[in-house]
């Protein structure tokens, strides 16, 4: 072996090793994926007929040997949202398995293969569907029909008080729920202005560019109005999303929620939630159901509007690196605890 080629084998036995490091700890880390990614829980596909048309859905059964279960009816906030909210779900559903409860939850209409568009649903086409999902599954013989209860986030805050007031549900779990469409909106912005640091002339064109479209949806303008009027500054805004807000911007929740007094409701709230008010739902909450007595405020002082922890979602890299490796620990401190509780207690308050 001459002394020149004493480094070159030195450097291949060194990026072998390497190599071989590289291939060890990636499936150290693949197996560490898929065993944070292993939920005590069952999934099964079902199809639900609503309407002349299929809602694909996903049913979560505990593995307690059990032959009924309560259950917990998903409602998805804005967005094209799948059954698992691309696996994002799981983590709830695992806590709803533990303390004993399935779930159900399915696609919006036009995503991932579902017949349908959800753009073009009203807050009131979104609980019917609700409330025929229900009645299927009240026909399961694995379901009790007397322990059935709904959870919604976000948008799905209009959604829930309809839904009860169609049929009898045993408890709420309300996630960041908005309140009124048109004060959500509002709050959105300023917060996003607030958090852009945005001047105050920009402050000022902004809240004029909003009064302005307030104005068109009142008079029920054509989305070709609508371009017309932002000289074509549309940021994203599609026919099909005109026509979504042209029919949901003035829901407000306030009248509806009186569907449930008396409906054990736990409220989740975040301290860093840009899209919601909370003060202004916990507000309307408290008003509208506190004499009852059925009504339980959490607050999670480091969530994020999504409840996801604020120090995690700040952060691209650590949100892909938490989702992947412990995508439990998304979550704000007590967020999942909180609800098991509220479940193994069948939603009664302490």
């Amino acid at each position: 072996m001459s002394p020149e080629t004493r480094p070159s084998r030195r450097a291949l036995r060194a990026t072998l090793w390497t190599l071989v490091a590289v291939l060890v700890v990636t499936a150290g880390s693949a197996g560490v994926v898929l065993w944070q990614h292993s939920y005590a829980m069952d999934l099964q596909r079902v199809s639900i007929r609503h309407g002349g048309h299929t809602l694909n859905g996903v049913l979560a059964t505990p593995l307690d040997g059990r032959t009924r279960h309560g259950l917990v009816v998903y409602l998805h906030g804005d967005g094209p949202v799948d059954a698992t909210h691309d696996g994002g779900y799981e983590p709830l559903w695992e806590a709803n398995a533990e303390a004993g409860y399935a779930t159900l939850s399915w696609d919006k209409p036009g995503v991932a293969g579902a017949p349908g568009n959800w753009l073009h649903q009203s807050m009131d086409d979104r609980a019917d569907e609700a409330a025929a999902a229900i009645a299927w599954a009240r026909r399961r013989p694995d379901v009790d029909g007397d322990r059935i209860g709904l959870w919604g986030a976000s948008q799905a805050g209009w959604v829930l008080p309809k839904v009860a007031a169609r049929t009898p549900v045993s408890f709420v779990i309300a996630v960041s729920p908005a309140v009124n469409w048109l004060r959500q909106g509002r709050h959105h912005l300023l917060a996003e202005l607030r958090a852009d640091g945005a001047p105050p002339a920009r402050v000022e064109a902004e809240i004029a560019r909003s009064d302005a479209i307030r104005r068109l949806l009142e008079r029920r303008a054509t989305f070709e109005e609508y371009v017309a009027a932002v000289r074509g500054d549309t940021r994203g805004m599609t026919a099909d999303r005109w026509r979504f807000v042209s029919l949901n911007h003035t829901a407000d929740a306030t009248r509806d929620l009186r569907a449930l007094r008396g409906v054990p409701v736990l409220l989740t709230l975040a301290g860093h939630d840009l899209n919601v008010d909370t003060a202004d739902t916990e507000r309307v909450y408290r008003e509208v159901l506190g004499p009852g007595g059925a009504l339980t405020v959490e607050h999670y002082p480091d969530a994020t509007h999504a409840m996801v922890r604020y120090s995690v979602e700040r952060s691209e890299l650590r949100t892909v690196l938490t989702a992947l490796f412990r995508p439990r620990a998304l979550f704000a401190d007590r967020f999942l605890e909180d609800q098991r509780r509220f479940l193994r207690r069948g939603g009664t308050t302490p």
